[in-house]
């Protein structure tokens, strides 16, 4: 009888121990999207700084997803590099986080009712929200930007705030927060705005490790 408890015992154990892996390995969702002729900064600067978190066993619940625009998932930037995505924005999808790109020509993706129904979906459940450089154009368009501060492309500022007189447009500004909405300038600025996004998720110390471990930080 005894043995039997035992063996009772170490069962039960085993089973909580698979339930509890199988609770933990459950993961959010980081969706980072990709356009045609996106600026290939606003797209690998977020992928380095959340792929190097991913590693970490305080952001190991984290994984990153790389999001077609389109029903195409593979997509070349405005520099050349082509990205085969892992999802496109007509699969199932529950995002956490989605980080919107630019690209020199915004209009088509603008105009893109697919790919702005898409974001205002993700909206409701996503915990953030960001775009770099003229990203934020298609926050825009999706009233996610209402009544929030915000910036776009340096020089761009004028632009974002006639084409959409709701957003509170803030000039010559790095990186705009605003409630779980971050948006930012273009080209280096975008690794900025990725961790101040990482240190909002997690923590400061933790933000400033990724900076360590990526050297970002002996940019002066």
């Amino acid at each position: 009888m005894l043995y039997l408890k035992k063996i009772s015992g170490l069962f039960t154990l085993f089973i909580g121990i698979v339930f509890s892996q199988s609770v933990s390995a459950q993961q959010s969702s980081i969706g980072i999207l990709v356009i045609d002729g996106f600026l290939t900064s606003d797209v690998t600067a977020p992928v380095e700084v959340f792929g190097a978190a991913t590693k970490k066993s305080w952001f190991s619940s984290y994984k990153v997803v790389i999001i077609s625009a389109t029903k195409n998932r593979r997509v070349t930037s405005e520099e050349g590099l082509t990205i085969v995505s892992d999802k496109t924005i007509y699969d199932e999808l529950d995002l956490d986080v989605l980080i919107l790109p630019s690209a020199y020509a915004m209009k088509d993706h603008i105009g893109n009712t697919k790919l702005i129904d898409f974001i205002r979906q993700t909206d409701k459940t996503a915990s953030w929200m960001a775009s770099n450089c003229s990203g934020a154009l298609l926050l825009g368009e999706a009233g996610i930007l209402d009544g929030k501060k915000a910036t776009t492309w340096f020089g761009g500022e004028a632009d974002l705030q006639k084409s959409y007189p709701a957003i509170d447009v803030q000039f010559d500004q790095n990186v705009v927060v605003d409630d779980r909405v971050i948006t930012s300038n273009g080209g280096p600025v975008s690794y900025e705005a990725a961790f101040m996004l990482l240190e909002k998720i997690s923590s400061k110390q933790f933000s400033n490790e990724i900076s360590n471990a990526i050297q970002f930080n002996r940019i002066k």
